[in-house]
């Protein structure tokens, strides 16, 4: 055999690393936190092994908790003390998210991004304004345009207390249009909007709903959140949300979307993030806790493989665990 070309020469111990492609950091991850308004202790989320809602009281002990492992971002997530048909405690001053990201930004040094959407917050479950026949016979579900200023409102309220960075999640069209006017409005040009620009309607959701209570209580999202069969669909709701003002452009789910992750990685110049859900957590620690595989390996491969489809930021449960080790 005359073999010019041998990849393997380049996989002895000492060259392997030296030509690696992708590397993942801590820096790379944001860890997702859950402040709960409605207790005063820590509760065990059980379909999401190692996480916990934590009272506002905790939420900077919490986020403290982040730092300690080189984790350098936090996305908070809220469950309000009551909820009511558009939401409200979303965007109240005295908010789960706004007194807990009063009390992050105030006692540590964690970058603060918080979600804005209306799901977690509505005594319906859906993340806008309802139609009035939306349990019966939907048409889209959730009324968009009227949906827009409960997100906007929301934002601003966020920023003045003293998030980074806003995060909107309903799929709402021009959502994106939206919030930036009201940042910009209201004295906060300065803070960028990471949009959820590729959301998928997707099985992978169903820990996250125990654990930020917000699954629908009729019916389901297919209105809004995008068909997982869709790729090229993701390119078009993601120029919109660039043409609107986003600045970091995330795909969601990640694993099951990687081939979404790299056209954005391809078509844009901005910085892509991808959300490695709940779903894709849980089912690792499921494997694992059958002796099916090794967590801490296959959390660090599933990492790197979203990583090297083209994502700059990663959010993920799997955080801390791995940041410790990188």
């Amino acid at each position: 055999m005359d073999l010019t070309d041998r990849p393997r020469r380049l996989r002895t111990d000492g060259v392997r690393p030296l030509v690696s492609e992708t590397e993942l950091d801590a820096s790379d991850l944001i860890a997702p936190v859950f402040v709960d308004a409605t207790t005063d202790e820590r509760v065990e989320i059980e379909s999401m092994p190692g996480h916990e809602r934590v009272p506002v009281e905790q939420a900077a002990a919490r986020v403290a908790e982040v730092r300690e492992t080189g984790v350098e971002a936090v996305i908070v997530f809220g469950i309000p003390e009551s909820k009511d048909e558009v939401g409200s405690r979303a965007y109240a001053e005295d908010g789960v998210v706004q007194e807990a990201v009063r009390e992050i930004s105030a006692e540590t040094d964690a970058y603060v991004i918080t979600d804005v959407c209306l799901c977690e917050y509505t005594d319906h479950g859906h993340c806008g304004v309802l139609e009035e026949d939306a349990a019966e016979d939907p048409t889209l579900t959730v009324k968009n345009d009227e949906t827009l200023d409960l997100l906007r409102r929301t934002a601003v309220s966020h920023a003045e207390a003293g998030a980074d960075m806003i995060a909107p999640s309903s799929m709402t069209d021009g959502m994106v249009g939206a919030i930036r006017e009201g940042l910009d409005e209201s004295g906060f040009a300065e803070v960028p909007i990471m949009s959820y620009a590729a959301k998928y309607e997707s099985a992978f959701y169903g820990p996250f709903r125990d654990a930020a209570d917000g699954a629908p209580a009729f019916g389901d999202r297919r209105h809004y959140q995008m068909d997982p069969a869709n790729g090229r669909e993701a390119l078009r709701e993601t120029r919109l949300d660039v043409e609107q003002g986003a600045d970091v452009l995330m795909v969601k789910p990640a694993l099951p979307y990687l081939d979404v992750v790299s056209s954005l990685r391809r078509e844009f110049d901005h910085p892509v993030a991808a959300y490695n859900v709940s779903g894709e957590y849980a089912m690792l620690h499921a494997a694992a806790d059958r002796g099916w595989l090794d967590l801490e390996a296959a959390a660090y491969e599933s990492l790197l493989s979203i990583k090297r489809a083209g994502a700059d930021l990663i959010l993920t449960y799997f955080a801390e665990d791995l940041a410790d080790q990188l």
